[in-house]
């Protein structure tokens, strides 16, 4: 029984998805160290606040797609590791009442931690948690339910990109810069297009219970389409903050997360229907983000030192 709660957990605490938050953390860390002023303490606070709350979050979102039967829906050839959900409920490896209580506990001890930040460091992100915090729960939750009304992607520019990073960087400096703004858009844009590779799969489960992303409005043909437009726009950001300034050039080997990204398009494009069968598009847009993160992170750093 505690090695099938262990396997549940480790589900909802996905390593995978967690990079994600360690991407955006990273440029708003760089940033910080950049305009002398930086913590490992005070990292490490944010980093397991975020793990902690990406813990919930996963749990509470597993609830909300068993329920209105997405989950349930998805056929065996369609699941992958990367979508699909964690399907807790759906495989029977924890209970409601469990899944429950981990989405509970993890978000308090975020909270808790989100408090101490606030209160021993920097009063300032209280906001941008308040705000991140209504977005994470929003995703999957009632009442709003992005994920379900074609918002989601935008939830997931605007958290993993902006929000994370200035909260970061705000933590560290206690001021905000317009800067990390520049810097950690083309990020969300490269998450928002791993999300959406990742809803390829789901798009017949999604459609048939109305949960109405961007990909099931578009159609899986139209939606491949939109994939390298994503790319462009946040590359031609990456080269906007560069050229305006607000990058220095070495940000520019963030451009190597293009690299995975054109073999995703390129796949993603060819077979709009069944790419995610028999090839690995979904760990290269990961791939691609952090690329694009490791390489934007590395080059603020080394323009600096």
């Amino acid at each position: 029984m505690a090695s099938q709660f262990n396997v549940g957990f480790w589900r909802l605490a996905d390593p995978k998805i967690s990079i994600t938050s360690v991407a955006s953390m990273a440029i708003g860390a760089a940033l910080a160290a950049r305009d002398g002023s930086f913590s490992w303490y005070w990292l490490l606070v944010m980093g397991l606040a975020m793990f902690c709350m990406e813990v919930a979050k996963n749990a509470w979102g597993d609830v909300y797609d068993y329920d209105s039967g997405t989950d349930l829906a998805v056929k065996s050839e369609d699941r992958t590791d990367f979508s699909g959900g964690k399907r807790v409920l759906v495989d029977n490896i924890l209970t409601r009442r469990q899944t429950w209580a981990i989405a509970l506990l993890f978000g308090l001890a975020g909270l808790i931690l989100g408090a101490t930040m606030v209160f021993l460091r920097e009063p300032s992100i209280f906001w941008l948690g308040t705000v991140a915090l209504v977005l994470g729960w929003s995703y999957h939750g009632p009442p709003l339910q992005l994920a379900y009304r074609g918002l989601g992607e935008l939830d997931v520019v605007l958290c993993y990109g902006p929000m994370i990073a200035l909260a970061t960087y705000a933590l560290l400096t206690h001021s905000y810069h317009t800067d990390v703004i520049w810097a950690s858009i083309p990020l969300g844009l490269f998450i928002a297009a791993f999300l959406w590779v990742n809803e390829f799969p789901d798009y017949e489960a999604d459609r048939s219970v109305g949960k109405n992303n961007l990909v099931v409005q578009l159609g899986r043909q139209r939606a491949s389409r939109v994939l390298p437009l994503i790319y462009l726009l946040a590359l031609l950001v990456l080269f906007c903050a560069v050229w305006g300034g607000a990058l220095p050039v070495l940000a520019l080997l963030g451009v190597a997360g293009a690299i995975p990204a054109v073999f995703a398009v390129r796949w993603t494009w060819q077979d709009p229907q069944t790419f995610y069968r028999h090839q690995p598009v979904q760990p290269l847009a990961l791939l691609a983000f952090v690329l694009l993160s490791a390489g934007i992170t590395a080059g603020i750093l080394l323009a600096d030192g």
